[in-house]
């Protein structure tokens, strides 16, 4: 009725609103939203409308548009810094042995991730175009590379292997360059075929191929740790593409048969596998080191001996303390507890890694972000089981932990490369867009604000005409500049008598 109140309902019956098209539903049949979703869900309460910052703080932190983006960045500088502090604790014995300062190798290391950080923060900022612009010059250095290291008076032997080459105080290992180059590559060039990939031939050729020929490369030098994380990262691409099982199945059953015949050819490999059975059948021997690694391990106990306080990092004990077998120092100094936090850290890494591949919309997006995934928590799982007995030990480095820029660069520029893909979101992209065009409307009101107002009746300031006298006309004082006579020249010509 025209005019009429509306009726108010019975006190203590609060009105819920029920959004539209949910047909009185209170979920919806996905079991997740989107941020932006889970705000308009949350946009009213009992007592009426709320603003949008409160709205945002009302939403679960999960379904927030950047939730994948600030769970990988914090995950990621945790772990960074939680390694710096202990390659510190770690390396200082042997720094002040080998350099006479046992801050030398914690100085090299804090200079890597100075060079590193501003890596990520570019990274981060970088469309997708330009990572896919980078896969096929990437590749090609990174091949060349691994081909110079083979070459002596090039490559650096250290420990048996040739794997790396010395540039002045720049120590480069290539193997580290070939996983990024390798999760851009691979990506790229399954989108740019994705119309054929129902034909094996294109599936499989040039891929397959090309990361054999990196493996071969590899295990020239050798590198047998390097080989295996380098052959996730292709793998890893291959099953998200949906690769049919007969042929994933094959191919899987080809490296393994290889890994086979590789271990079974080279004496110290076939060794290093035994001893990894029955550690303590050699402890003085092959066994050595991982012997060392669980006695560090078990002198930590739950909360460790503090910071600075193992005893295993001192010389003729456990080798490679500051690198490969630094969780080893984790345990032992910061005990249990600490070891978990870590693997915690990189279960978060990898939850959210697979977020943002399962998130995205971009095909490109999606095997990138899972080839760097897996590449890093691969790595990681075989440095940690490595250390603690359960693998064979083939000297692979724990990722933003151990020391060592060459392996350290490439891991922050994949992990700002995945920062980048967390922002293009579709639901955090939205967000962004929507932050920006938010921050440039209060940039221009906070200026109009500062904007002194003109008060009403007061006169401008006149304009300059650039006046000057003509010759003949008398200026007279106290006419304020205004001639006596009758022409006055304005800088330009006088066309009235024409």
């Amino acid at each position: 009725m025209a005019g009429s109140r509306p009726v108010s309902p019975p006190t203590g019956m609060p009105v819920r609103p029920i959004a539209a098209g949910s047909g009185g539903s209170g979920r919806s049949g996905r079991t997740g939203r989107t941020g932006r979703e889970a705000q308009d869900r949350v946009a009213q309460d009992d007592d009426g409308p709320v603003d949008r910052e409160t709205a945002e703080l009302r939403v679960p932190l999960l379904d927030r548009p950047l939730a994948s983006y600030y769970l990988l960045l914090s995950s990621a500088g945790l772990l960074l810094l939680l390694g710096l502090v202990m390659v510190l604790s770690a390396s200082s014995v042997r720094s002040y042995a080998l350099f006479g300062s046992a801050y030398t190798l914690f100085i090299r290391q804090a200079i890597w991730v100075g060079i590193g950080l501003p890596i990520v923060v570019a990274a981060s900022r970088l469309p997708v175009r330009v990572f896919r612009a980078l896969a096929y010059p990437l590749l090609a250095g990174t091949v060349l590379l691994l081909m110079a290291v083979l070459v002596p008076g090039i490559g650096s032997v250290r420990g048996g292997a040739r794997q790396w080459i010395v540039v002045g105080p720049i120590t480069i290992q290539p193997s580290e360059l070939a996983k990024i180059a390798l999760v851009l590559w691979c990506s790229d060039l399954l989108v740019r075929k994705r119309r054929r990939l129902s034909d094996p031939k294109h599936l499989f050729v040039p891929l397959v191929p090309v990361f054999l020929f990196i493996d071969l490369l590899m295990l020239l030098e050798p590198d047998l740790g390097g080989a295996i994380c380098v052959t996730v990262v292709p793998l890893t691409i291959l099953w998200v593409i949906g690769t049919p099982k007969r042929f994933y199945g094959a191919v899987m059953g080809s490296m393994i048969l290889a890994a086979t015949v590789l271990a079974v050819v080279e004496p110290y490999r076939i060794r290093r596998l035994l001893s990894f059975t029955d550690p303590f059948a050699d402890a003085n021997g092959d066994g050595f080191q991982a012997v060392q690694g669980i006695y560090a391990l078990s002198t930590g106990g739950w909360w460790g001996d503090g910071l600075g306080a193992s005893r295993a990092k001192w010389p003729e004990l456990l080798p490679a303390v500051h690198t490969d077998f630094i969780l080893a120092i984790i345990g032992e100094e910061l005990g249990l507890v600490g070891s978990l936090v870590v693997v915690g850290l990189f279960g978060v890494l990898g939850y959210a890694g697979l977020r943002i591949a399962h998130r995205s919309d971009d095909l490109f997006v999606r095997l990138a972000a899972a080839g760097v995934t897996a590449w890093i928590i691969v790595q990681a799982v075989v440095n940690m089981g490595a250390v603690v007995g359960l693998l064979p030990i083939t000297g692979v480095t724990l990722p933003l932990v151990s020391f060592g820029g060459s392996a350290l660069l490439p891991t922050l520029a994949a992990l700002g490369m995945l920062l980048s893909f967390a922002r293009s979101e579709p639901a955090a992209a939205k967000y962004l867009a929507r932050r920006a065009e938010e921050r440039r409307a209060a940039r221009a009101e906070r200026a109009g604000v500062r904007r002194r107002p003109r008060l009403p009746g007061r006169r401008g300031r006149r304009p300059d005409l650039e006046l000057v006298p003509v010759d003949g006309l008398d200026i007279a004082p106290g006419t304020g500049g205004r001639a006596t006579g009758t022409g006055l020249s304005v800088g330009r010509p006088d066309v009235s008598s024409s």
